[in-house]
């Protein structure tokens, strides 16, 4: 019956052996504890990247219609915009919105002045309401919010305060309404082409 047995398998019991198991064991974990750790981050990080995204697209306004002011020197003095939120977009304040003013000779980021400056200038936009649901000035929350953004394209064009005029007949402006969330909306404005016949202060559409 001795012979069943062969006197030179050996088993490893020693307390190496076990040493190196544990170590084995807390290797993995920590291994599996970092992908998963990662694996959050990525997708709590993607999460955050996938709303800014949407923010861009659908947080943003809609201009529905535009005029200009007529100035002395047969010119734009200045760019009147009703706007609305977009469809799909959630609340934008004006308050906290943005205007790039680009034309041939003068570019101009513009922020909202309703709260400190009566006009406009070459440097803020005047604010104005004409509907608003919940009375809170300047933010836009229901697709019945109505305001008027008005631009000083006088001030604008003349900077340094030495002429006069704003944007001649046939001149274009670019302006870009950018949201705090990041949501933009490019309009493009050509001036009319003549103003023969136009008095000072007479809305023309743009």
């Amino acid at each position: 019956m001795f012979d069943k047995f062969n006197s030179e398998d050996r088993g490893q019991v020693g307390i190496g052996t076990l040493i190196v198991f544990i170590a084995m064991v807390l290797v993995a974990a920590i291994a599996a504890g970092v992908l998963v750790n990662t694996a959050g981050f990525l997708q709590a990080t993607a999460e955050d990247a996938g709303q800014e995204s949407v923010n861009k697209v659908t947080n943003r306004v809609e201009v529905l219609n535009t005029h200009g002011t007529v100035g002395g020197e047969n010119d734009i003095d200045n760019i009147t915009m009703t706007v609305r939120l977009a469809a799909g977009s959630s609340s934008v304040d004006m308050n906290e919105t943005s205007i790039k003013y680009l034309s041939d000779t003068q570019v101009q980021t513009l922020t909202n002045s309703s709260k400190s400056l009566t006009y406009a200038n070459k440097t803020n936009f005047n604010l104005s309401k004409v509907t608003d649901d919940d009375g809170s000035f300047g933010v836009l929350n229901s697709m019945n919010d109505r305001y008027e953004v008005r631009i000083n394209t006088s001030d604008i064009e003349n900077p340094s305060g030495d002429l006069t005029g704003g944007l001649s007949t046939g001149e274009k402006v670019t302006l870009e309404i950018t949201s705090r969330t990041g949501g933009t909306t490019q309009v493009m404005l050509t001036m009319p082409q003549q103003l023969a016949g136009k008095t000072q202060g007479e809305p023309v559409e743009l």
